[in-house]
């Protein structure tokens, strides 16, 4: 216990020594694995809350949907309910397809004559008011989401105004806006969002002579065995159309189906800046942790207790940003998966799967970013380690005749590049990943629309709604992560050349050029990083482009690009501004000290 107790108190010292530098390693993993696991969670989530839905609402797992309700119907419809599979039913109901208009949105609605009392198979929820009854409509409340209705607005059916008395969820449907299930007389679909009212109420509908469908929810025996229930019904004297539960879940994935990519390539996006960031911080310490190992050995401690406590800082670090990141996947999880509210939603959050994936993730960033300096560290020898001398660079001739030509900031930032360039690899590569998310994301918003409404802009595409949303945040995430990246960048480096840009200094350089050089060695970098993530970005949604995919225009592209070039040169404006004002003086003599 006593050597745990000493792990603990040098790990908690040196977090409360440097809180800024583990807020940026927990934002950092966190943002990460949060989004690996909402990505990850996507796959199966839309069957579970169909699952639970079905469960909660004695959802069917056959629904018979027939063009008309004539004879023909009505022969088919007995067959069905008197096969030995079936063991419950209910129906047939009449489906009437028509036109709703509610606060200036006009859209395709289904209007389904429900009983007062739901039959043995299919208990809609009732999520506010109540159940149907004369004179009032009640809304699928997808549908009314979408409408932005609620229990006492009017909404006008067929010409005809009435209260909004309920709004309920059912399983015997897919989600808004696939209502129809069927169009009319058995054609193709289209958008349309769905209605119960009472059998009286929907007399007028009849009279109308609007296309009209006939529905028989059905419960099998064998939930699972609907293909082959379907198979046996199949023929040119049944006059249905089959739609099973399993056929309902897939429909209803079709809505989120763009929002998994986008987050689980989005998270190694961030993965990796991440990684950046942390690698950054690491090597940044890199000098500090030398002379604490250096300290340690003094006192006898072993290479494996200091090497326990380098690294576990890192790790519980990474732990806490796992468990954070995943907490917040949890509660953000419903919102992503049920954007219709046409299901219930549950409070289920990510798999085992998944959170062995972003734990595992996690510990790897950690890990493996920190395991160099902490090898060449506990390498280095305890005399060196605490006179913690400084490597000298080596000195070609060619190339310093060829630098001397440059200006000063120039000169001074591509000296700061050569002897970080892995550094300013890095900040290229994180800079590249960002404008290739910015890049999707214009190619996104430039798409054409579909409304889901008649000659209506309100009821707009869900789906496209759904993906944009996700580009966005993912675009956010990351572009406050590079930022981030940046100013620790180059806070670290100013902080690693201090001396060297002291030595400048009394060489007759400027506390503006010193400031212009710690940028450059950070804009350097950001501009090819930024040209190469247009094209990354381009070949990043072509696997998931349409035939009559728009492009945005090249200015558009070549502009976002530039702003992420003019935002690293503000970001890195203030920290080089702050370590250039650091007194030469004071900086030398604490080299000779």
């Amino acid at each position: 216990m006593g050597r745990f107790l000493l792990v603990f108190r040098l790990v908690w010292s040196d977090v409360r020594r440097h809180p800024g530098q583990a807020a940026m390693l927990l934002l950092s993993l966190a943002v990460a694995t949060g989004m690996l696991a909402l990505g990850g969670s996507l796959g199966g989530a839309t069957e579970a809350l169909y699952r639970h839905t079905r469960a909660v609402t004695a959802g069917p797992d056959v629904v018979a949907v027939s063009p008309d309700n004539s004879a023909a119907t009505a022969r088919t419809q007995d067959a069905l309910t008197s096969d030995p599979a079936v063991t419950a039913h209910s129906g047939p109901y009449l489906q009437y397809y028509s036109k709703l208009t509610a606060k200036g949105s006009t859209s395709h609605v289904v209007v389904t004559a429900a009983d007062a009392e739901p039959g043995a198979v299919d208990h809609p929820l009732v999520t506010s008011g109540t159940w149907v009854r004369s004179g009032g409509v009640v809304v699928e409340r997808g549908f009314a989401n979408a409408l932005g209705v609620g229990v006492g607005d009017r909404v006008t059916v067929a010409g005809r105004s009435l209260p909004v008395i309920g709004t309920a969820v059912s399983a015997a449907t897919t989600v808004y806006p696939f209502a129809q299930l069927t169009g009319p007389d058995g054609g193709p679909s289209d958008y349309s969002g769905l209605v119960w009212m009472t059998k009286q109420d929907t007399k007028p509908l009849a009279a109308k002579h609007l296309s009209v469908s006939s529905l028989l929810y059905l419960k099998l025996r064998d939930p699972d065995a609907t293909l082959a229930f379907v198979s046996a019904h199949r023929g040119p004297t049944v006059y249905a159309n089959f739609q099973s539960w399993q056929f309902m879940i897939g429909q209803d994935a079709t809505i989120i189906e763009g929002s998994q990519p986008i987050l689980v390539i989005g998270s190694w996006l961030l993965s990796f800046l991440a990684i950046a960031g942390v690698a950054t911080l690491a090597a940044g310490r890199a000098a500090k942790q030398t002379r604490r190992v250096g300290l340690l050995k003094a006192v006898g401690a072993t290479p494996g207790l200091i090497g326990a406590v380098l690294l576990t800082e890192y790790v519980t670090l990474a732990l806490l940003a796992d468990a954070l990141g995943l907490t917040a996947a949890r509660f953000t999880q419903p919102a992503i998966v049920n954007p219709t509210a046409s299901l219930l939603t549950t409070t289920a959050g990510p798999s085992t799967g998944t959170i062995v994936l972003t734990t595992v993730v996690a510990l790897a960033v950690a890990i493996l970013t920190t395991l160099g300096p902490t090898m060449r560290a506990l390498r280095t020898e305890t005399v060196a380690a605490l006179s913690d001398t400084a490597r000298q660079p080596d000195h070609r001739s060619r190339l310093t005749r060829l630098s001397a030509m440059l200006p000063v900031p120039v000169l001074l930032g591509l000296r700061l590049i050569a002897r970080r360039p892995g550094r300013a690899f890095l900040q290229a590569c994180s800079i590249t990943a960002t404008v290739i998310t910015i890049t999707a994301l214009l190619i996104i918003f430039v798409q054409r629309q579909v409304s889901y409404g008649i000659d209506s802009p309100h009821l707009g595409n869900l789906k496209d709604a759904q993906s944009r949303h996700m580009i966005v945040v993912v675009a956010a995430a990351l572009v406050v992560l590079a930022g981030v990246n940046t100013l620790t960048t180059t806070w670290t480096t100013a902080l690693e050349a201090r001396h060297t840009m002291a030595v400048a200094r009394t060489l007759g350089a400027t506390p503006g050029q010193v400031t212009a050089g710690l940028s450059a060695a950070q804009l350097l970098p950001t501009v090819p990083g930024a040209l190469v993530g247009i094209p990354l970005g381009i070949a990043f949604v072509w696997p998931f482009s349409a035939a009559g995919t728009i492009y945005p225009p090249a200015w558009w592209l070549f502009g976002a690009a530039l702003a992420t070039v003019v935002i690293t040169a503000a970001l890195t404006a203030l920290p080089a501004r702050i370590a250039a004002r650091r007194s030469v003086a004071q900086t030398l003599s604490a080299e000779i000290t």
